[in-house]
C-alpha cells in the first residue's frame, strides 16, 4: 500500500488540470506496474496539455497491428487496480478473454490516483481514448460528461442483460447526467469496521451467531470500547490519524456526519451547507476517542493495519479492501461489520464506487463499442470474484446470490450498499481528490490534538471555499 502524495495547500485557479490533480492521491489500492501496451507517461510528467495528448496518442495507437491482423475486435481497457484488487482484476480479464476469443482485450493498469485520472482526462480530451475504463463514481462530475466521456447505450447494455433495476437506485442515479448514463457501477467500497473475534468474545460482545452485536449510539459505543480496553489493557480501536496525504479522518467524519443528516455542499456545489452544530458534535466525539485513549492517537494507515493484524487491537476502521491482508494472516481471528449507527437511525458509511465509463472517442461505435458494452456486462455478472477482495457488488443479482452470502466475512456488511454516503456532487470530490486530502488534513489535526474541533471545522470550511472558487480544469458537462 503506497502512501499518497503530501499536500499542503489549495491550488489557485490558474493551475492546469494535471498540476491540480498531481496534489492528490489515496492509498486504497497500491500502484502497480503497467501491463500490455502501457500508455506513455512522457506527456504527463510536466502536466502540459499538449504533451499529455501526444502521450495518449502514442498509448492508444501502439497495439493495433496484432488485433487488425488477427481479425479480432480490439478492446482497450484502462484501470487503476494494484495489490489484491489487481490480482483479482487480472484473473477476471483472463477469464473474459478465454470466454470471448473473438475480442482482443488490451488491459492496461496505470498508477493509482492523480496520474491515472490525468491520463484518462487527457485521453478523452484528445478523442483517442481506450474503449472502456474504470472511474470512481464520485469523480464523475469532474470528468465533463459529454466531453471527456461518452454515454452508455442502455439498449445495448440491455441486450447483454444489464438494466438499471439491477442496481441500488442511489448509486445508479449518481452515474446519470442530464438524462444520460455515463457511469455503470461495478461495486461500492465503504468504510467498515473490522473486529477481532477472540477479543470481542472475551469482552462479551458477540451474539449467539458469533457476530458482533448491534451497537447503537455514541454512549454505547464508548462503553464497548472501554470494556475492550479493560479486557486487553490495550487501546481498543485504531484507524489512520496522520501521515502524508492522510484521508481516513475525512472518511470517518463523513460517515458520522452523514448519519447525523448533515450535508457539505449545495446541490450545485457553489456554496457550503455545513451544519456547524452537527459537525462540531461529530468532531468532538472523534477527538474524545483519541484523548481518552480509546483510539490510537498518532498512527499512519500502515501502522494501524499492522496493529490490528498483530491481534492486539479490538477494532480497526478502514476500507473493506484490507480484508485480503487480514485473511492472509491465518492466525488472526476477525470479522467485519458495518460502521455502527452512532449519530442517527441509519448506519450510513462513507463510500465510493468503482464504475465503468466510456472515455470520449471521435466516432465511437461499431464492434469496439459493442465489445465495451459486452465486457462491462460480463464483468458485472461475474463480479463474485471481485467481491472476494472486499468490495460489495453493485449488481444486485450477484449481491443477492447464495454464493455471495456464503462469502465471509465479505458479505457481512453487504446491506450498506443501500446506505452509502457518497461525496458531494462536485468536480473536486471523490477518491484521490483535492477535497479528501484537504479535509483529511484538517480533521487529522483534531484527532491528534493539535487543533480543537472548532479550529478543524474552520480549516475545513476555508479549504472548501477555495475549492468552490477554483474552476474545474476540465470544464463542465457538454451542453
Amino acid at each position: 500500500m503506497a502512501p499518497p502524495l503530501h499536500r499542503t495547500s489549495t491550488p489557485p485557479a490558474a493551475l492546469t488540470a494535471a498540476q491540480f490533480d498531481a496534489r492528490s492521491a489515496d492509498p486504497s489500492e497500491a500502484p502497480t506496474a503497467q501491463r500490455a501496451c502501457p500508455p506513455s507517461r512522457r506527456g504527463f510528467l510536466g502536466g502540459a496539455m499538449a504533451l499529455g495528448l501526444l502521450g495518449v496518442a502514442a498509448a492508444t495507437s501502439g497495439c493495433s497491428a496484432d488485433a487488425l491482423a488477427s481479425g479480432k475486435t480490439r478492446l482497450r481497457y484502462w484501470n487503476l487496480f494494484g495489490g489484491g484488487d489487481g490480482v483479482n482484476m487480472q484473473a477476471m480479464e483472463a477469464a473474459f478473454s478465454k470466454a470471448h476469443p473473438q475480442i482482443d482485450l488490451e488491459a492496461n493498469t496505470l498508477a493509482w490516483g492523480a496520474p491515472y485520472y490525468t491520463k484518462l482526462a487527457m485521453a478523452g480530451a484528445g478523442g483517442r481514448a481506450p474503449e472502456i475504463a474504470v472511474l470512481h463514481l464520485a469523480r464523475l462530475p469532474g470528468f465533463a460528461p459529454g466531453r471527456l466521456l461518452d454515454p452508455w447505450d442502455l439498449d445495448l447494455l440491455g441486450e447483454f442483460g444489464i438494466h438499471s433495476s439491477d442496481f441500488p437506485d442511489s448509486i445508479w442515479k449518481r452515474g446519470t447526467v442530464d438524462g444520460k448514463q455515463f457511469a455503470v457501477p461495478l461495486d461500492t467500497h465503504p468504510f467498515v469496521m473490522y473486529y477481532n473475534t477472540d477479543i470481542a468474545k472475551k469482552a462479551g460482545l458477540l451474539g449467539t451467531d458469533g457476530k458482533i452485536r448491534t451497537i447503537t449510539g455514541t454512549d454505547q459505543f464508548l462503553d464497548v470500547l472501554r470494556t475492550v480496553k479493560r479486557t486487553t489493557g490495550q487501546q481498543p480501536i485504531t484507524f489512520e490519524t496522520l501521515g502524508p496525504g492522510c484521508i481516513n479522518p475525512w472518511r470517518l467524519f463523513s460517515t458520522f456526519y452523514a448519519q447525523a443528516g448533515g450535508t457539505v455542499l449545495s446541490a450545485d456545489a457553489k456554496r457550503l451547507t455545513i451544519d456547524d452544530a452537527k459537525a462540531l458534535k461529530v468532531l468532538t466525539f472523534m477527538q474524545q476517542l483519541t484523548h481518552e485513549g480509546l483510539a490510537v492517537q498518532k498512527t499512519d494507515v500502515g501502522g494501524a493495519i499492522a496493529l490490528f493484524n498483530s491481534g492486539k487491537s479490538g477494532f480497526f476502521l478502514d476500507g473493506e479492501w484490507d480484508v485480503s491482508t487480514f485473511k492472509s494472516n491465518t492466525s488472526l481471528p476477525f470479522g467485519m461489520a458495518r460502521i455502527p449507527a452512532l449519530f442517527g437511525p441509519v448506519a450510513n458509511a462513507q463510500a465510493d464506487c468503482h464504475s465503468f465509463v466510456l472515455p470520449h472517442e471521435s466516432g465511437r461505435g461499431g464492434a469496439p463499442n459493442r465489445a465495451a458494452h459486452q465486457f462491462a456486462a460480463w464483468m458485472l455478472k461475474n463480479s463474485l470474484m471481485w467481491a472476494e477482495g472486499g468490495h460489495v457488488p453493485a449488481y444486485s443479482p450477484v449481491r443477492d446470490s447464495d454464493a455471495y452470502h456464503k462469502l465471509e466475512p465479505q458479505s457481512e456488511y453487504a446491506s450498506v450498499a443501500n446506505d452509502v454516503a457518497l461525496d458531494p456532487v462536485a468536480w473536486f470530490a471523490g477518491s484521490a481528490s483535492a477535497m479528501w486530502i484537504d479535509l483529511g488534513a484538517a480533521f487529522s489535526q483534531v484527532l491528534t490534538g493539535s487543533s480543537s474541533p472548532q479550529q478543524g471545522l474552520d480549516q475545513a470550511k476555508s479549504a472548501l471555499r477555495k475549492l468552490i472558487a477554483t474552476p474545474n480544469p476540465f470544464g463542465g458537462a457538454a451542453a
